[in-house]
């Protein structure tokens, strides 16, 4: 068994929001998928994944923003790790 990971930021903590960016890593070897190889995200929302089959296994946690820093740009909060397990012929 070999392990794809999809790696999914929403615009929300909610599964059906919008998907802002994306990873994709492929522990088959079948493909070898780089950042920027695509300009349209793999699904629309994280939901969107887990109806094509991937398995949700982390969740960021929510955290609220410090008083003081609500409106500071810093990395993407909503942070989804979806899987996939694959037979390989090794």
């Amino acid at each position: 068994m070999r392990q794809q990971v999809l790696v999914l930021y929403l615009s929300t903590s909610a599964l059906d929001s919008p998907v802002v960016g994306w990873s994709r890593y492929d522990g088959t070897g079948r493909t070898r998928p780089t950042a920027g190889d695509s300009d349209e995200p793999p699904y629309d929302t994280g939901l969107d994944a887990l109806l094509d089959g991937w398995r949700l296994f982390q969740a960021s946690q929510l955290l609220p923003p410090q008083a003081g820093h609500e409106y500071d740009v810093s990395f993407l909060k909503h942070e989804f790790f979806f899987e996939k397990l694959e037979e390989t012929s090794s």
